[in-house]
C-alpha cells in the first residue's frame, strides 16, 4: 500500500512541477503575510478569477477587493447599520465575493482535495474529483481542481441558477443535473454513488457533507478572521455574543469550533429553511434559499456545539433579495436613512447570505441584545450568481414598486420575529445528532461506532480539527519535493 501511495505521489509531484503548482498552507491562508514575496509579486498581474495556480494563495478572507492584480490586506467585512437591521446589536458580515469564483467555497473545497493529493490518496493523472453539491461547493471544487491540475465532475440539482451551470461548463467540468431543488440532497448522493459504481477507481468522491477538510478550513481560516475583525471593531464594553450560520454542509460552522475556544460563552446558531425544517421539526420539503442543503444532518456537523436553531422562511428571504437589488428598493432604503454607501454594498449578499443576515437579526431579538453585543455571520457569495433570479421575479411578479419596497422593508426585514426558533437542550442536540444515523449509517455506510464517538468522545472533534497542523506539515513536505518554492528564492 505504501508503495502504491508513493507511486501516486510521484505522479502528483510531476504534475505539479509541469503546471508550476505550489500548494498554500492553512497558516498562509489565515495570514497571507506568510505568502512568499515572489508569489505576491506575480499576483499583481493575475485576475481574481483567473485559472492560474497562484490563485490558490487567494483562498483567504484578506484579498484586496479588486478584480485583477490585488494584494492582501485586512479581512473583507461589512457592519450593518441598525436602520437596516432594526436591532441595536451590531451585525458583522464577512464578505465572500472577493474569493476566486466569488464565493468562500473555494476554501471549503481546498481541504478535501489537497489532503488526498499530498498524502498519495488521489492521482491527478488518472482520477477525477467528484463534487456533490447544491451549487457553490461544486463550483469551488471545479476551480480548485483546475488549479491543482485535476479533472472534475460536478453534481448539483437541476433547479439551481443558470449562472452556476454556465460557469461549470466554462471550466471544463463534467456536469450532472439531478432532479429537484436545494433540498434534494439524497438525489445528489444517489447520482454520486451511481457514478462511482460505474467508473470505479477513476472517481474520488469528495462529499462536502462528510469530508472533514470542509469545516477544517473554516476552523483554520474563517474563525480567526472573525476574531481579527472583532478585535478591530470592539469597544471596551463589546461582547463576541454570537455567530449565526445557515447549516448547509455544516462547513462554515467549523469556524464556531475555533470561536468556542476563544469565547466560551458565544451563542452558536444554525439556520435552515422553514420550508424544509429538518433540525427543527424533523421535516422535509423544498425551498428557494440557494446555498444551503437539507433533509439530513451533515456527518461533519458537531451538534454538541450548537446552541440555537432557526428556520428561515424563504418568502421574506426572496422579498429581501429584491428589496436589496431593485432600483425602487434602493430608493426606499435611502429615504429610510440608510446611506448610499451601504446601499451600494447590498449586492454583496447572495440569497443564502441574506438568510444568514435574517438569522442574525432573529438571534439579536430572541436574546434581547444591545449595542454591546456583536454577532458574526458570512456572505457566502454575492448577487453575481443570482441575476437570473431577479429576472424571474420581474417576470412572475411584475416590476418592483416603491409600495412593495415599503412592504418588504417593514414586514420582511423590520418585522422579523422570534418565531420558528429553538434554544437547544441536551436532548434537543441529541435528537438532531441521532438523525445522522438514517443518512450516514443506513444509506452511506458509515460506522455506527464513529457516530457514537462524535457524541460521547470528548476529544473526537478536537482530533479532527487538529489535523490542520498535520496537513500543513505534509503540504510543506510536498512543496519541498516539487522544488518549486526553492526556485522562487
Amino acid at each position: 500500500m505504501k508503495k502504491n501511495k508513493e507511486a501516486v505521489l510521484k505522479n502528483t509531484i510531476q504534475r505539479c512541477i509541469e503546471k508550476n503548482i505550489i500548494i498554500p498552507t492553512y497558516a498562509q491562508m489565515r495570514d497571507p503575510e506568510l505568502v512568499p514575496d515572489a508569489i505576491k509579486e506575480e499576483l499583481k498581474h493575475i485576475g481574481l478569477w483567473d485559472l492560474h495556480p497562484y490563485n490558490l494563495f487567494r483562498l483567504t478572507w484578506k484579498n484586496e477587493p479588486v478584480e485583477k492584480g490585488g494584494g492582501f490586506g485586512k479581512v473583507n467585512y461589512v457592519e450593518l447599520p441598525p436602520e437596516l437591521t432594526g436591532v441595536k446589536a451590531r451585525i458583522v458580515v464577512l464578505i465572500g465575493k472577493y474569493f476566486p469564483t466569488g464565493s468562500h467555497k473555494v476554501g471549503a473545497t481546498f481541504g478535501p482535495l489537497v489532503e488526498k493529493l499530498v498524502s498519495g490518496d488521489f492521482d491527478p493523472t488518472t482520477q477525477k474529483a467528484l463534487w456533490p453539491s447544491t451549487g457553490n461547493y461544486c463550483r469551488g471544487g471545479a476551480y480548485d481542481s483546475y488549479l491543482l491540475g485535476c479533472q472534475s465532475i460536478a453534481v448539483l440539482p437541476e433547479e439551481m441558477s443558470q449562472e452556476r451551470f454556465d460557469w461549470l461548463h466554462k471550466v471544463g467540468a463534467e456536469v450532472f443535473a439531478t432532479p429537484g431543488c436545494e433540498s434534494n440532497v439524497k438525489e445528489i448522493y444517489d447520482k454520486a454513488k451511481e457514478l462511482c459504481h460505474a467508473r470505479g477507481d477513476e472517481i474520488v468522491n469528495l462529499n462536502q457533507f462528510s469530508e472533514i477538510g470542509n469545516p477544517l478550513w473554516h476552523y483554520a481560516v474563517t474563525g480567526p478572521a472573525m476574531e481579527e475583525v472583532f478585535n478591530e471593531v470592539k469597544t471596551e464594553k463589546s461582547r463576541f455574543s454570537s455567530v449565526f450560520l445557515t447549516q448547509g454542509s455544516g462547513g462554515t460552522l467549523g469556524s464556531a469550533e475555533y470561536l468556542r475556544q476563544k469565547y466560551p460563552k458565544v451563542i452558536v446558531g444554525a439556520g435552515e429553511a422553514l420550508q424544509c425544517p429538518t433540525l427543527l421539526y424533523n421535516g422535509y420539503g423544498g425551498h428557494r434559499i440557494e446555498g444551503i442543503g437539507d433533509k439530513h444532518v451533515p456527518w461533519i456537523m458537531n451538534m454538541r456545539n450548537i446552541d440555537l436553531v432557526i428556520a428561515i422562511d424563504d418568502t421574506p428571504n426572496i422579498a429581501l433579495m429584491r428589496l436589496f437589488n431593485e432600483p425602487e428598493g434602493h430608493k426606499y432604503l435611502l429615504a429610510k436613512g440608510i446611506s448610499q454607501a451601504m446601499i451600494n454594498k447590498l449586492e454583496l449578499f447572495g440569497i443564502s447570505s441574506i438568510a444568514n443576515v435574517m438569522g442574525a437579526i432573529k438571534t439579536a431579538k430572541y436574546y434581547e441584545m444591545n449595542e454591546n453585543d456583536i454577532i458574526f455571520t458570512v456572505a457566502t457569495d454575492s448577487m453575481d450568481m443570482y441575476r437570473s433570479r431577479l429576472k424571474e421575479g420581474r417576470e412572475k411578479q411584475g416590476e418592483y414598486s416603491i409600495i412593495q419596497a415599503a412592504v418588504d422593508y417593514n414586514a420582511a426585514l423590520l418585522g422579523l420575529g422570534i418565531d420558528n426558533m429553538l434554544e437547544l437542550s441536551y436532548y434537543d442536540r441529541r435528537r438532531m445528532h441521532n438523525l445522522k444515523y438514517f443518512t450516514w449509517i443506513e444509506q452511506q455506510g458509515k460506522d455506527v461506532e464513529e457516530l457514537n464517538d462524535q457524541w460521547y468522545d470528548e476529544q473526537y472533534w478536537a482530533r479532527q480539527f487538529n489535523k490542520m497542523f498535520e496537513w500543513d506539515k505534509e503540504i510543506n513536505e510536498f512543496n519541498a519535493r516539487t522544488g518549486l518554492l526553492k526556485k522562487l528564492k
